[in-house]
């Protein structure tokens, strides 16, 4: 009763656990010491005088803490939790709403939330004892409205709040962040907005604000939570300890920016890694210089309608619903109908012409309009009436019909880079590029249109860069796969354009497995088109899609080696390639242990082997700290560029932090090899990426010192590479001389050696027929 009176007329005084923190005197003027201890019910008669004395047991603590009357709560209008920040998802029922204050919380969060409570509204704390059971669990309270059925949780343990109130307050931790889901500050209660890198979150203790807030916010970090997995205490019913455990995969950490605010950034990096946490550590991902892009399954419609044709091979004219795009023209039985009559590849159209060949028109009948031809037929297509009776729209007949078709025709073989700029009347569609050069195989041809050897898909865009866009097309004759680099030459200074036409040509003359093969070179004023063979996909997809975000030494040691093969071919013709990155090295097939082959020569430069060059290339990730310091650089900057290629396709991160200088970091083994995952890999990979990330160029390993280093002088990695060199025909990464060693190493070794591996034994000469 004394209790409910505190709550009643002072709520502002009551704490939690006021009930144990009481001592009741009853008044009895009839003895010396007025006041007497009630220890017992049946100590009070009706109509004693009781006074209620707070006992010294009672903390400061215990006045702090306020436990939330929270209950199950439908939102009209979107809501956040002022715990976590992120939005309350659903239709009702979505979250937890406390009665005193009318703050709102998820169901996970209920187990993490501070008993804070500020409200004195509908507030029942002193009823309920500490020493109860019930203190410690998320569950119902009796007590509370007992006159309807809602449940009402209560926060965290108060045990717990009195453990963290006499921690020490801290500044905040901050680094920059991502949100998938919709969060707020939790500073100004405004909305972090944006599709990444949000806003700051405190690497400790999770709290979110705005940058411009991050200033304001006090420095009361209490570190990281207590106790961690709130399914270690087992008073925490299930449903809330799995909720709980996957609040904060909603969001994705990119603390490779970490902020530097005055007094808010801890210089503590984890150093020991043990508890593998890389937060520290940059992800790998896709860098903005090249952003790889899926092919829509559809194209998107040019035109379409209903037109007229026949052909060299029947004669009849037939009429259909004509669908065009960036790819093919479709004719199909109507306009509601999946099921079309025939489709026309836009790259088996070699030649789109006016109307000039009428031998085919009977008598009676009126003429085509245009006419197209492919490698095995030509289409003449729409119906020219010599009068100008009304034609149904439908009809596909008519000159203005037929002209809008051809038009639109036209626009779809034009190269991509004409495709905003029809052309002009009488002229052919690909009239500025008839000075155009082609260089195919060393040998310059004049007067050659892309368009009329390739057709290129509009719609197909395999990936981009810096100076230009890769589409997907199709050679004409062949319908062989190509991919064709759009490169604006607008964006290179005056002085590089024939650099880069000499480059290009250059490249050309490689012919290496190693390397994609660069087909031909077309040139217009403004554009540079490099045709080179269409591959399945790149090595970072490759990363980023394996189960652990990165690859087994096994399959490491295939590709790098590949890599270096190839290097080694550029080398000896003194070009280095300047932006090696898992993005340029692209996989030949879909197959476990693919061939790999070196692209993108945007940024490839002749260099002899003791020349050094200055100009800015490449990628920074993977660029060695000579380039990054404006210094002369050589062909080790490939080599660099193949350490951090291995060390990210092993770990799955960036090796350097950029906040830091690089040669301190190299020189921190723990910060470059932190236990996770580096304790799971062979030491003699550490010592090659070691080997590889110099700072000193003069230390580097070149190529050949790389091939022959213990790690990739692997008995199995040669069987891969055997292997590979077999499907395809022609040996270029391993060299004869070496299957005699690795022939008696699987014989010491007791390992199967494959029979088709071994060679023949050379042909002798017959002695009868020397002598004769």
């Amino acid at each position: 009763m004394a209790c409910s009176i505190v709550d009643t007329k002072f709520p502002e005084c009551g704490f939690y656990g006021i009930y144990d923190k009481i001592l009741l005197f009853k008044h009895d003027t009839s003895t010396n010491n007025i006041l007497q201890l009630v220890k017992a019910a049946s100590d009070i008669q009706e109509g004693d005088l009781v006074e209620v004395v707070l006992s010294a047991a009672a903390t400061f603590e215990d006045f702090q803490i306020r436990p939330h009357a929270l209950n199950v709560h439908s939102y009209r209008a979107p809501a956040f939790c002022d715990h976590c920040g992120e939005m309350l998802f659903g239709l009702v029922r979505q979250g937890l709403k406390c009665d005193g204050c009318g703050l709102n919380y998820h169901k996970r969060c209920a187990f993490s939330i501070p008993n804070n409570c500020s409200g004195a509204r509908k507030r029942r704390l002193s009823t309920t004892s500490l020493s109860s059971s019930q203190s410690l669990r998320l569950s119902t309270t009796e007590s509370v409205y007992t006159s309807d059925a809602r449940r009402f949780y209560t926060g965290r343990p108060v045990h717990l709040d009195k453990m963290l109130m006499s921690k020490v307050k801290v500044p905040h931790t901050f680094a920059v962040h991502s949100y998938t889901r919709p969060t707020v500050c939790q500073y100004c209660k405004r909305l972090l907005r944006g599709l990444f890198r949000q806003g700051l979150q405190c690497k400790d203790c999770k709290f979110n604000c705005h940058k411009r807030c991050a200033y304001k916010v006090p420095n009361d970090c209490l570190g990281e939570t207590i106790g961690g997995d709130p399914t270690a205490d087992p008073e925490v019913p299930m449903d809330f300890s799995s909720e709980y455990d996957g609040s904060d995969k909603s969001s994705i950490d990119d603390s490779d920016e970490a902020c530097s605010i005055p007094g808010s950034f801890s210089p503590d990096n984890n150093q020991d890694g043990t508890s593998g946490d890389q937060s520290v550590y940059i992800p790998l991902m896709r860098v903005v210089q090249s952003v790889r892009q899926t092919t829509r399954r559809s194209s998107t419609a040019i035109k379409e309608g209903w037109m007229v044709h026949y052909s060299n091979k029947d004669t009849l004219r037939k009429r259909h619903y004509w669908r065009l795009d960036c790819k093919c023209i479709i004719l199909f039985q109507n306009n509601t109908s999946n099921k079309y009559y025939k489709e026309i590849p836009l790259s088996e159209i070699l030649e789109l012409r006016p109307a000039s060949n009428f031998s085919l028109v009977s008598q009676g009948t009126n003429p085509h309009c245009f006419e197209f031809i492919t490698a095995t037929m030509c289409y003449f297509v729409g119906e020219d009436p010599n009068t100008l009776p009304s034609v149904a729209p439908n009809s596909g007949i008519g000159r203005e019909v037929a002209k809008a078709w051809e038009s639109a025709i036209r626009q779809a073989l034009m190269p991509v880079i004409f495709q905003d700029a029809p052309p002009a009347e009488g002229n052919t569609p690909h009239s500025k590029l008839r000075n155009s050069i082609s260089v195919s195989n060393s040998q310059i041809q004049e007067n050659v249109d892309i368009g009329t050897v390739y057709q290129i898909f509009a719609d197909e865009v395999l990936g981009s860069g810096q100076f230009g866009v890769v589409y997907g097309g199709k050679h004409r004759k062949t319908g062989r796969d190509v991919a064709v680099k759009v490169i604006d030459k607008l964006r290179f200074p005056t002085k590089q354009e024939s650099q880069l036409r000499n480059e290009v040509a250059i490249l050309q003359s490689l012919r290496h497995l190693g390397i994609v093969n660069l087909e031909c070179m077309f040139e217009t004023p403004e554009k540079v088109f490099v045709v080179m063979e269409k591959l399945h996909g790149d090595m970072l997809e490759m990363i980023l899609s394996s189960e652990k975000g990165r690859l087994p030494e096994r399959l490491t040691k295939f590709l790098i080696t590949q890599i270096l093969a190839a290097l080694r071919h550029l080398h000896f013709k003194n070009i280095v390639h300047c932006d090696l990155k898992p993005e340029n090295v692209l996989l030949a097939s879909a197959d476990p242990f693919p061939q790999v082959k070196l692209c993108d020569f945007g940024f490839a430069r002749i260099i002899g082997e003791k020349s050094f060059r200055r100009s800015v290339v490449g990628t920074p990730a993977y660029l060695a700290p000579e380039v990054l310091l404006n210094q002369g650089y050589n062909r080790s900057l490939d080599m660099w560029s193949v350490g951090v290629i291995m060390y990210v396709s092993l770990s799955g991160t960036f090796p350097f932090n950029e906040d830091e200088d690089i040669n301190d970091q190299i020189h921190n083994a723990a910060f470059m090899y932190p236990p996770n995952p580096w304790k799971q890999i062979s030491s003699d990979a550490i010592d090659l990426i070691n080997n590889l990330l110099q700072v000193k160029m003069r230390k580097r390993y070149s190529v050949d010192k790389s091939l022959s280093h213990s790690y990739l002088q692997d008995y199995q990695t040669w069987l891969d590479l055997r292997e590979l060199e077999t499907k395809l025909g022609e040996r270029y990464i391993t060299h004869e001389s070496d299957d005699s060693r690795w022939q008696m190493y699987a014989c010491e070794h007791t390992l199967p050696y494959p029979a088709h591996f071994v060679p023949p034994p050379p042909a002798q000469a017959s002695d009868d027929e020397d002598e004769e």
